[in-house]
């Protein structure tokens, strides 16, 4: 019999929350803290002091030895330094445990190591870890025992962001401020702090661990470069939403267990489309926070499976053929007494505040679509965006059939007098009961599609930090409820102008606006005509981020200064480059080194049987031969190939780092790859499975 989980009793027991601080520090410290935290207070030293002790004692009692400040730097992934908490010895040799409040706000990393972008010479070595206290501390155990662990911030010694919790935090409080001016304009007074909040779901694959390890393709990239489909795929559809097998219900229970401990609120788990494929989900946290939890559930996808002797995959594409992992980034905007300004009411054509909001979403999205797109770019996300299992390359919003219904009549007329209704589902079986639907269907074709009373950008890869997404919503939406502002709190009536603005805004932009089939060639088509941007690829996203207009957003802001979007831009061409560089000299690898000898190993088997048979008797061996030729030629197709590949990737090396060699890496070294998997997959279909020198596809996705 498993053990019995009670959920209410360990969720969050490894978080230093709003309960523990209650409970823990002096109601004085507890109030300025609270007020650094809600109202954007400067934190005192001797505050930070009491909070840093308190801290330390209530790690301690967890098993915590360590701490360490938790911080996102421009690498993908979390970064940490641990420091004990012993100080020197004393004169009797025994230690103190301690940990300042200096300790706790500020930690000096070596910042040289870390992607810059051209913002720190690599002599420069000194950055600053600095206390995020709007996302609360946490302890991890693991292998290493229990750690506690600070999400910071992390900046230059000049100040220049160098991570992706720093901007979040600017766009934050410029949607808030943007917010209020909003809500003032309507008469809201108690209202005092909006906050965006984000619900990721997480899309993953898992694989046998003893498999995983026989694959170089998936150590050194997270995806296969090599494989072959097997006789059945997702075609039967008969993986998504199908009874979860014990192996990966265990695994699923573990990871629960460890993410609710630590605060992170998994509510949904499921398995996907794909075989081997399973998403989790959370419920809805403010921005920063799932941010951070984002990275935890990540980090934890990872660690559990291998105490499970599985391997967890994160790649956007771990195997041609079936679908890739994605993340929808579900955004909205609440206050800080529960308003959502994404709510459209029961009756949306009546409710101003929320139309003004929409119709600003729609400008954001619209303006900044190339910007928005840019956002979702990841070398894997290359292989899912625009290939009929994910959201296509062109950003349009969603509205559905109510809301687009409203906004045809403002369109049209100036006025919206009626909202559509849902009606009463009609199963057609007297035992089941009748319910209402929604006004509204969903549409998984869209980029950015509104579901209820909040937006769901699908375009985000699997392995991505959410951060960056919700910088750009933060700061656009910003921008637009600024400039919204602008003209209404000089308007002499209100209640015209606002009228005045929703239609224009409805009539400027409902280009952007797009209910139908995304999938489908007639949308390309039509959305050129409508003149919207397909950026099919991230190097060809990533000038979005230094137009002139990406500046201005997010300058005006104070979000990321020019020189911090322009090493971003850097950054960016080099991950690029450097990805496919990898990728192509593990291909080089495998083919030279396993494939090849493993095919050569094959014909020689297969020739000396040839040759047996002719010499024992004077049977057909027509099928042999014919066999031996076509293995020959795809043979040699391959070697040509590979000799191809070490040419192209050798060429891209040398170039300079920079944009041109992020293009070569795209349209030479991948087509090189391209052309060298293609011999190969088909050799695997002919050559003895058990020459074949690595698991298949069939192998990896169907035996968890």
């Amino acid at each position: 019999m498993s053990e019995f989980l009670n959920v209410a009793e360990i969720f969050g027991e490894n978080v230093f929350n709003d309960t523990v601080m209650q409970e823990r520090l002096p109601k004085k410290t507890y109030k300025k803290l609270k007020e650094v935290i809600e109202e954007g207070k400067e934190l005192d030293l001797e505050t930070a002091d009491v909070v840093a002790h308190e801290m330390k004692e209530w790690a301690i009692e967890k098993g915590a030895t360590h701490y360490t400040h938790w911080f996102q730097p421009l690498t993908g992934v979390t970064a940490e330094k641990h420091d004990s908490f012993i100080t020197a010895p004393m004169s009797n040799g025994k230690v103190l445990m301690s940990f300042s409040g200096k300790e706790l706000i500020k930690g000096e990393p070596d910042a040289s190591s870390f992607p810059s972008g051209g913002l720190r010479a690599t002599f420069e070595a000194r950055g600053y870890t600095a206390w995020d206290c709007t996302s609360p501390a946490f302890v991890r155990q693991d292998a290493a025992g229990a750690t506690l662990c600070i999400p910071t911030a992390f900046c230059s010694y000049t100040g220049e962001a160098l991570d992706q919790k720093t901007p979040l935090l600017r766009s934050m409080e410029a949607i808030n401020e943007q917010s209020l001016r909003l809500l003032k304009l309507f008469g809201n007074t108690t209202s005092k702090k909006v906050t965006p909040s984000v619900g990721p779901e997480q899309e993953y694959f898992l694989v046998d661990r003893e498999k995983y390890l026989k694959r170089k393709d998936l150590i050194f990239t997270g995806r296969t470069l090599f494989g072959a489909m097997p006789p059945k795929g997702q075609e039967m559809e008969d993986h998504y939403f199908g009874a979860i097998r014990e192996r990966i219900a265990a695994y699923m229970k573990d990871v629960n267990k460890e993410l609710w401990k630590l605060g992170v609120s998994a509510k949904t788990q499921h398995n996907e489309v794909a075989p081997a494929q399973h998403e989790l989900a959370p419920i809805y946290a403010e921005a920063n926070i799932a941010v951070d939890h984002n990275q935890l559930v990540m980090e934890t996808l990872k660690k559990v499976a291998g105490r499970h002797g599985m391997t967890c995959l994160l790649h956007e594409k771990p195997f041609a053929g079936v679908n890739g992992s994605g993340k929808h980034n579900n955004w909205s905007i609440t206050t800080d007494d529960g308003i959502n300004l994404l709510d459209p009411g029961k009756t949306p054509h009546e409710n101003i505040q929320f139309l003004l909001v929409l119709t600003c979403i729609l400008k954001a999205v619209d303006k900044h679509a190339d910007l928005l797109r840019e956002s979702a770019a990841d070398v894997g996300n290359d292989h899912r965006l625009g290939a009929n299992e994910a959201p296509p390359a062109i950003i349009s919003v969603f509205l559905g059939e109510q809301l687009q219904d409203v906004l045809s009549q403002l369109i049209s007329t100036g006025e919206a007098t009626r909202s559509l209704k849902g009606e009463v589902l009609q199963t057609g079986v007297k035992t089941l009961p009748d319910f209402m639907k929604d006004a509204t269907d969903r549409n998984r074709t869209s980029p950015f599609a509104f579901t209820g009373n909040k937006f769901e950008f699908r375009m985000v890869g699997s392995n991505d930090s959410i951060a960056a997404p919700n910088v750009v919503l933060n700061t656009i939406v910003a921008e637009a409820f600024a400039e919204a502002c602008d003209v209404l709190e000089k308007a002499d009536d209100f209640d015209m102008a606002v009228h005045d603005l929703i239609k224009e805004q409805a009539t400027e932009h409902q280009r952007i606006v797009f209910n139908g089939n995304g999938y489908s060639d007639e949308w390309v088509a039509e959305a050129e005509r409508r003149g919207l941007p397909n950026i099919k690829s991230m190097v060809d996203a990533i000038p979005a981020l230094t137009t002139d207009k990406a500046v201005n957003v997010f300058e005006k802001f104070g979000v990321f200064t020019k020189a911090e979007l322009e090493s971003r831009v850097e950054i960016q061409y080099e991950n690029y480059a450097k990805a496919i560089n990898i990728e192509a000299r593990t291909m080089i690898d495998m083919a030279g080194k396993q494939i090849i000898p493993a095919v050569i190993k094959y014909t020689t088997s297969l020739a000396n049987s040839i040759n047996a048979v002719k010499a024992a008797c004077d049977a057909d061996v027509s099928v042999q031969t014919e066999l031996l030729t076509e293995t020959s030629d795809l043979l040699s197709d391959a070697k040509t190939a590979l000799a191809k590949l070490i040419e192209a990737t050798d060429k891209a090396a040398a170039m300079e780092e920079g944009r041109e060699q992020a293009v070569c890496y795209r349209d030479d070294v991948k087509a090189a790859m391209d052309a060298l998997r293609a011999p190969v997959d088909k050799l695997e279909m002919i050559v003895d499975k058990e020459m074949w020198p690595m698991p298949s596809y069939g192998d990896l996705i169907f035996e968890v």
